[in-house]
């Protein structure tokens, strides 16, 4: 391997093992990993697969195939073919063109052709974590012995990243159960004792009501007081718990995921969209207030909007954050909405909790859009 080359994969490999440490999810490294390999040895296609223990991959990420494909395409592909071969074996594959080779069996009628095809097992020990493949070489020729040598080292290395994504992961999961575990003793010492001395207030004014109705006035003052109280400190310790699947899966990957449930369990049609790149890491309040808000205008939009499609859009815009969610449905009344309870003073306190803004829009001819913004 000659210095250029060598310098290629170090590069490329620098930036898969700098993901980690930019506290992205093990997906995302992923993705970087699989965008420098397809860009280092110039191929087409690209895609690495992390295998889970039913048959069929936990991870798979790809390069080369727009969302679109993938939809056609249909689900994350079973270790099958080539793909568990690689993972029985566990060595390198080189071929000229994979149809012709006996281990191949087929792929989706939408799935894009493959010719020449390299694939290279990423492994830690003796243990297999996944594999990456490339396919269809840009260069005429194909894959080539130089090639094969420069994936298996950069392979190598991707297992590192990898590892360590797994690490990192598994330490923010024991950070938010040791958070959750305090937050569930500061909910016991702060709401109960409170709870506790209002219903005995309340028996003491039931008691008093037909004998000493003055006295039980002030019993019921004190009553509202305590509720009052207790209603704070509990959405005090509340707003403090952090969804563990922003620490697991990120910010994009839960929306994401949220919406295509909403969408598989509502007739409404909900799609969404991220326009622009993210920034590496984002303030934790920005992120939990882009969640709780689309959650809860989606709740709202599902169940009363009557709206035959729903958008939720997240555009990075430099210094900020735009979250929209979009419906074609009848609208509503500003006044109306505020008096029904539909989360609308909850929504803007969370913008200004995050240091953003937070509106409420008609959607001409018909629909409402709710916009957040918040400091990226």
């Amino acid at each position: 391997m000659d210095e250029d080359a060598r310098d290629a994969v170090l590069h490329a490999v620098s930036s898969a093992v700098l993901a980690v440490t930019r506290h992205l999810s093990a997906r995302e490294v992923l993705q970087v990993i699989v965008r420098s390999a397809a860009r280092l040895l110039d191929a087409r296609y690209a895609a690495l697969g992390v295998p889970d223990d039913q048959g069929a991959f936990a991870e798979f990420v790809a390069e080369g195939i727009s969302d679109e494909q993938w939809e056609a395409i249909g689900p994350t592909p079973r270790q099958h073919g080539m793909l568990g071969a690689m993972l029985r074996e566990g060595a390198p594959v080189r071929l000229p063109d994979l149809r012709r080779d006996p281990r191949f069996e087929w792929w989706p009628k939408a799935h894009p052709v493959l010719k020449d095809f390299l694939g290279v097992p990423i492994v830690d020990g003796e243990q297999v974590l996944g594999i990456i493949f490339l396919a269809n070489k840009r260069t005429p020729g194909g894959f080539t012995a130089a090639d094969e040598e420069l994936l298996t080292l950069f392979a190598a290395h991707a297992a590192i990243a990898l590892t360590n994504a797994r690490l990192y992961e598994r330490s923010r999961e024991l950070t938010v159960i040791e958070e959750r575990t305090r937050m569930a003793r500061e909910l016991h010492d702060a709401v109960t004792q409170k709870l506790f001395s209002l219903r005995l207030t309340a028996q003491a004014a039931a008691a008093l009501l037909a004998t000493h109705p003055e006295r039980a006035a002030r019993e019921l003052d004190q009553v509202q007081r305590l509720a009052g109280e207790a209603l704070a400190e509990l959405r005090a310790v509340i707003v403090e718990l952090r969804p563990a699947e922003l620490d697991r899966h990120g910010l994009v990957e839960t929306l994401r995921k949220h919406v295509a449930l909403l969408d598989r369990l509502h007739p409404v049609e909900l799609t969404f969209t991220l326009d622009g790149a993210l920034p590496r890491e984002l303030p934790e309040a920005a992120e939990l207030a882009v969640l709780r808000v689309a959650q809860e205008a989606l709740h709202n939009a599902v169940r009363h909007a009557e709206s035959c499609t729903i958008q939720v859009r997240l555009t990075p815009t430099g210094r900020h954050l735009v979250l929209e969610i979009i419906d074609d449905g009848k609208g509503f009344d500003l006044v109306d909405a505020e008096s029904r309870g539909l989360g609308l003073a909850s929504m803007r306190e969370r913008a200004l909790s995050a240091g953003g803004s937070f509106e409420v829009a008609g959607n001409p001819p018909g629909g409402t859009v709710v916009r957040l913004v918040v400091p990226a």
